[in-house]
């Protein structure tokens, strides 16, 4: 049995060409020099490097999608719209909604194993920011303040403008470390939208 591997474990890989390609077992080949076990071993080894970076990769994926989609948000309600005819403004919103008919075709997702105290925990995390989301177009200003006692809750240099909410502080708290990265980033992403907006909450 042979384990066809490349020159290092810690080989920088490519999605791309040769770069692409996994380790194969020959099992039909001589051993060679290492062990059957250090080969396998090694062999998993790069399996699992392989993995860690297809899930960084989706995540990005994910954080883009999700930009993408806030975008779009912004320009259905863009103060821009205001000042074209009301054929051009229907142009806007038709080719928008296109292209959001579009980005909702892809789905993607990383798997996180939780248990149900995670679950509950993620699924109150969820409620919170869905419920801020939904509050946006209400009042900008209040919806931008809860956001920032959010993010306070995830940071330890929380914005010296505004407190903490403890109820999303219990909660996220109570979410894998997994779930709290994204959680965060999900927040800064809407931060960065109220940003575009000009809605500041510091006076």
């Amino acid at each position: 049995m042979e384990v066809d591997q490349y020159t290092s474990v810690t080989t920088e890989w490519s999605y791309s060409g040769e770069g692409s390609r996994l380790p194969l077992i020959d099992e039909s080949s001589a051993l060679g020099t290492h062990l059957p076990k250090d080969r396998l071993i090694a062999v998993l080894d790069q399996v699992e490097m392989r993995v860690e970076r297809l899930r960084r990769d989706t995540v990005r994926i994910e954080e883009e999608r999700d930009s993408l989609l806030s975008t779009l948000d912004s320009v259905k309600h863009s103060e821009l719209l205001g000042d074209i005819s009301e054929c051009d403004k229907d142009d806007i919103i038709r080719y928008a909604d296109r292209i959001l008919a579009r980005a909702m075709t892809v789905e993607v997702a990383v798997r996180t194993d939780r248990d149900s105290q995670q679950e509950e925990a993620l699924h109150q995390v969820n409620m919170y920011i869905d419920q801020l989301v939904m509050s946006v177009h209400e009042d900008a200003v209040i919806a931008h303040t809860r956001c920032q006692t959010y993010m306070n809750a995830c940071t330890s240099q929380p914005d010296p403008c505004s407190g903490t909410d403890k109820n999303f502080e219990s909660a996220i708290l109570g979410c894998t470390l997994d779930d709290q990265k994204r959680v965060k980033k999900r927040l800064q992403g809407l931060l960065d939208y109220f940003a575009k907006l000009n809605i500041t909450t510091c006076t």
